[in-house]
């Protein structure tokens, strides 16, 4: 394996230990960085670090300090930070278990891969893995690395385990402050139908491929074309949607997203537009229609 392990230990349960080796399971999108530019001279800016009323300090003199109020500070020096990190341990003790639904998705922050670090380990590896799966568990415990201490889950992934990194409850702003204003009332049933039906219409399996970040891609697009020397126009329209819609215009809204689940609200204006047409064409009178529109294309042409 190419990639180098973020962490090397054991996973334990009870008595038995289990030898590991964790990979990150992501890796840094295509992000676009930009720097500040002094226009006139397309030089970069570069910062200094300045004291007010003494201007710009010698780095060796810069140290760190906590503000416990405005304007004071509590200097801590790096060696008191160092004797307060926690050693990191080469032991992942597993010391409870929940049910696959009990963490909230708010909790859950970053993933890595776990697997066997020898054949010897692959027996244990893959009986905690399918006990996990066949139980519908997730394993928590907590893990000293890099001088803190993370809480982490492990569940099975493939024919392999995912741990994550969780969020401590501190971390995690409470739903309630936010959700709070937020009517109890129940939904029309009627219109709770047509949302269900359109789900089940756009419902598909989940293919991460299928999804890109257009910003980036069009970042790339601009880079390029500003880098060829094209002029790039810019058009501005109020987009902002409208507020306020009331339930007749959402019961309306939800049967055509249904009839036509990928319209949009400009879509599904241009058919209405031509059903007169087809309701006239019944009509003895609309068959004379194409002959008094001939002398224009005669006039067109000449």
């Amino acid at each position: 394996m190419a990639a180098r392990a973020y962490w090397r230990g054991q996973i334990r349960l009870a008595l038995v230990s289990i030898p590991v080796e964790i990979f990150s399971a992501t890796k840094s999108g295509a992000a676009i960085a930009f720097n500040q530019i002094h226009e006139p001279t397309g030089k970069r800016i570069k910062y200094e670090k300045v004291v007010p009323g003494v201007g710009p300090v010698d780095p060796d003199e810069i140290v760190k300090g906590y503000q416990y109020e405005k304007g004071s500070y509590v200097i801590v020096q790096d060696e008191e930070l160092e004797a307060v990190k926690l050693e990191s341990k080469k032991t992942l003790e597993l010391t409870q278990f929940v049910d696959y639904d009990d963490i909230d998705v708010l909790y859950y922050e970053k993933p890595y891969f776990v697997v066997p670090a020898d054949d010897l380990a692959e027996e244990a590896f893959i009986v905690l893995r399918e006990a996990l799966r066949r139980a519908r568990k997730v394993a928590l415990g907590q893990l000293a690395l890099r001088g803190r201490e993370y809480l982490v889950s492990l569940k099975p992934c493939g024919r392999g385990i995912v741990l994550e990194t969780l969020r401590y409850a501190d971390e995690v702003n409470k739903a309630r402050d936010y959700f709070r204003d937020i009517s109890e009332a129940k939904p029309d049933e009627e219109l709770l139908d047509l949302a269900e039906t359109l789900i089940q219409k756009k419902t598909a399996p989940f293919d991460p491929s299928k999804f890109h970040d257009r910003y980036i891609e069009a970042l790339h697009d601009l880079i390029e074309r500003k880098r060829k020397g094209a002029t790039i126009q810019t058009d501005e329209e109020d987009t902002a949607p409208a507020k306020g819609m009331n339930v007749v215009d959402l019961m309306a809204a939800l049967k055509r997203s249904i009839e036509k689940p990928g319209a949009t609200p400009k879509e599904d204006k241009a058919p209405a537009k031509k059903a007169a047409p087809k309701a006239a064409a019944k009509k003895p009178a609309a068959k004379k229609a194409p002959a008094k529109s001939a002398p224009p294309k005669k006039r067109a042409a000449g």
